[in-house]
């Protein structure tokens, strides 16, 4: 059917009745943003002429989408979570800020409660014959480059094959296996020492995959590795960087990828006195520069619900 009905008076005091609109009871922001997207979904479903076969089938889809806990997950592969970042770092030229580092998505996979030590944390909590030692280190920074004391550094990846724990469906990782989180020395210097994480792709029978091979869409990673870092004096970061080399870095289905996030990896020797599985280990060195707090508050905290697991 071709007809426009958007327009009309009755679909008009639908939406309005939707969301309950004339009330002065309820939540005026949720009314207000309920009946924005409801408008513009209405008025999709008249400018692309959806059936209700097609509208029935995506309720079904977002039926699913909750059954597979995936919402997260789909939210970073169709650019929501990129276009959230897209916005902040506008702000921050709006607001003239710069000179941190890059923000980048923080995905569906953090877990809080991860044991803290003091400057220096090995994570590899599994053995893993695959997966070789690895080694990220560097200075947390801030105004004037001079270096945060005490700073919180959290970091989180997958294992070899491509699981994070808590999430593995194998359930082979033991809790908090490849997760940390180190408070900065008097310099400003954190190390975790761990191991090579992969790229993981979406669950093959999940619905974010069925929607991505519906779109001839890939739903891979490349390796990376997470951070949050927060200081009292600071921004918090959320950021991540991508394993130099791999060949998915520029066609992440997440769009996490920026230049400033592929730190050089370099081989070295003398992991067995650091404790590591062998002698032979990569490092990456990954400075990390925070930007000053906004009037004394921090205006890049994003609220969400996470998961968490006590130690």
């Amino acid at each position: 059917m071709s007809v426009k009905v958007f327009n009309t008076e009755e679909v008009q005091n639908l939406l309005k009745a939707a969301a309950n609109l004339t009330s002065q009871e309820g939540n005026a922001r949720a009314k207000q943003i309920t009946h924005r997207l409801l408008s513009d979904l209405f008025k999709a479903i008249d400018d692309l002429d959806m059936t209700p076969d097609e509208i029935w089938a995506g309720v079904h889809y977002f039926n699913k989408l909750g059954q597979d806990g995936e919402a997260a997950l789909l939210a970073a592969g169709l650019g929501l979570e990129k276009y959230l970042d897209i916005r902040m770092d506008a702000a921050d030229r709006e607001a003239d800020i710069h000179g941190g580092t890059p923000r980048t998505i923080e995905g569906p996979l953090y877990v809080a409660g991860a044991p803290v030590r003091d400057a220096v944390s090995r994570i590899d909590i599994n053995p893993d014959e695959i997966a070789g030692p690895l080694v990220i280190r560097g200075i947390v920074s801030g105004a004037g480059d001079k270096p945060v004391a005490n700073a919180l550094v959290e970091c989180w990846h997958a294992n070899s094959k491509g699981f994070y724990s808590h999430f593995d469906p194998t359930g082979a990782q033991s809790e908090f296996n490849l997760r940390g989180a180190v408070r900065t020395d008097a310099e400003g210097k954190y190390e975790f020492r761990t191991l090579m994480p992969v790229g993981y792709g979406c669950p093959p029978h999940g619905a974010t995959q069925q929607l991505l091979n519906a779109l001839a869409r890939h739903g891979n990673r490349p390796a990376h590795v997470h951070f949050f870092v927060t200081s009292d004096t600071n921004r918090k970061l959320t950021t991540q960087i991508n394993i130099e080399g791999d060949p998915l870095i520029w066609d992440d289905f997440a769009y996490a990828t920026r230049e400033e996030l592929v730190p050089h990896v370099v081989e070295k020797t003398g992991g067995i006195a650091l404790g590591l599985k062998a002698d032979a280990y990569k490092e990456i060195e990954f400075n990390i520069k925070l930007t000053s707090l906004v009037e004394g508050k921090d205006n890049q905290l994003v609220q969400r619900p996470r998961a968490s697991a006590a130690v």
